[in-house]
């Protein structure tokens, strides 16, 4: 059985990589821009057609949400458009997809974990050019969309490896206190994707589409997130609260985006770490560029 993997040398498309020897029931075809160009619904065609995969993880997305709101075009054609072109590939083979999207297609006005069938509103180019994605991944009958929130690894860029760089150069650091989640480990997901996979490819699990959430346990604030990094980092840097407003950016985040993951849990049986305890794992690792 093979299992296709877009956007592999990401975030969570490195860390699928990394694990995929302990799936070895699986053939893995790792793919990125330079093998497979997922905005060209031909050459998706005629991949599908020589590999036909079982399973299609689709980790590819345009992530940079500031830059979406003036870069629109190429956000949309990458988070929508690719997005119909896989699913497209995937109807003619019969693969199982497995869509990434975000904790930014909720407006953040609740105080209560977001629910898979909680109302969307998203604020941003970003977040409505995900929603979009996941409605096209959704109208065909053997897809997943799995939203999570705040990824890291030790791959890439982003929060983590920002807040441990910079921490280590400054004697300070201002970090928004008014924006709550809660972060997930990209290694983490990686490892319940394949696991859910393996699953159903064993028979253990029957399959069932529709809208998931997955983050790490608990809540905290992207304050709370910068003390914990440094705590752990050892690092000699004052971390000061600041409210949003006192921290301009182009795209509005969702000032609460805790997920609630009773769903997933419950369907294929998946164990989840606090935030803390897999902030502390990928620390210990070694950052990669």
């Amino acid at each position: 059985m093979k299992i296709l993997v877009t956007g592999a040398n990401g975030q969570l498309g490195s860390e699928i990589k990394k694990l995929s020897p302990l799936f070895s029931r699986f053939e893995f075809i790792f793919t990125d821009v330079n093998e497979l160009d997922i905005t060209d619904r031909q050459a998706c065609r005629e991949m599908f057609d020589r590999q036909k995969p079982f399973f299609v993880i689709n980790c590819a997305a345009y992530t940079a949400v500031d830059k979406a709101e003036s870069d629109t075009e190429l956000a949309w054609k990458l988070n929508v458009g690719a997005v119909e072109n896989l699913v497209s590939a995937c109807e003619i083979c019969g693969s199982y997809f497995i869509h990434i999207s975000t904790d930014y297609v909720f407006d953040g006005k609740s105080y209560i974990p977001y629910v898979e069938t909680d109302k969307t509103a998203p604020q941003s180019e970003y977040g409505k050019g995900k929603l979009a994605g996941e409605n096209v991944a959704l109208s065909y009958s053997k897809s997943a969309v799995i939203r999570t929130s705040w990824l890291y690894s030790a791959i890439g860029s982003n929060f983590v490896k920002t807040i441990a760089k910079l921490a280590g150069e400054r004697k300070s650091l201002n970090v928004v206190f008014d924006q709550t989640g809660t972060p997930t480990y990209a290694g983490d997901l990686a490892l319940t994707i394949l696991q859910i996979a393996d699953k159903i490819a064993g028979g253990e699990k029957e399959f069932a589409a529709g809208i998931y959430h997955y983050s790490n346990e608990g809540v905290c604030s992207w304050y709370d997130f910068a003390c914990a990094i440094v705590k752990i980092k050892r690092l000699d840097c004052k971390i000061n609260p600041v409210e949003t407003k006192d921290y301009p950016v182009r795209a509005t985040r969702p000032p609460y985006s805790v997920l609630n993951k009773s769903k997933i849990k419950s369907a294929y049986d998946v164990e989840i770490n606090h935030w803390h305890t897999s902030l502390e794992k990928m620390l210990n690792i070694k950052s990669e560029d």
